[in-house]
């Protein structure tokens, strides 16, 4: 896997700088989003990597109807350098550039049921003032949390399910 990133890392950099420089961030997020979820089909994935699949192939399979000429350019060069498996680690590490530059955290808050939107505006409120950046906030249920909820904002994560809180119970308790 820290291969994968590796070998991704200039490739999505240099992503990031040709839709900077075009103004088509946004546009080359959905693309390459588009390109990666192909790319991970399991069917597509074993083509990849196939020395017949030529690259205006590979980009026809992989490029959206309304990519930019460059996206198309760029997909051809992943094809020339037989880096086109990677495609999931360059969206994944160009969102992460995308976001830096437009100074956005994203953070995954999950809870033991579904939050009301005044507590999710109030989480949101309060990661905001803790990184000083915006925040885009994606949500999801795991009732095995018990209640509480836990926040997962990249290098940060704030647990505070009341499961986490019985096992340090638990724990303490058997010391």
């Amino acid at each position: 896997m820290s291969q994968a990133l590796t070998l991704a890392r200039p490739y999505a950099r240099a992503a990031y700088a040709i839709a900077r420089e075009a103004g088509a961030a946004a546009a080359w997020s959905d693309a390459l989003a588009f390109a990666a979820r192909v790319a991970a089909e399991s069917r597509v994935h074993a083509l990849l990597g196939h020395p017949q699949l030529g690259r205006d192939d590979a980009v026809t399979l992989l490029a959206p109807d309304d990519a930019p000429a460059a996206f198309c350019d760029f997909l051809a060069l992943l094809a020339d350098n037989r880096r086109l498996p990677l495609l999931t680690e360059i969206a994944g590490l160009y969102e992460e550039l995308r976001a830096d530059a437009e100074r956005i955290v994203k953070a995954k808050v999950t809870s033991a049921t579904a939050l009301p939107a005044a507590e999710l505006d109030t989480i949101k409120a309060a990661l905001k003032r803790r990184f000083g950046r915006e925040v885009e906030v994606e949500t999801s249920v795991d009732a095995s949390l018990i209640g509480g909820a836990v926040i997962d904002a990249g290098d940060v994560v704030i647990d505070g399910s009341l499961r986490s809180k019985l096992a340090r119970l638990q724990s303490a308790l058997a010391h």
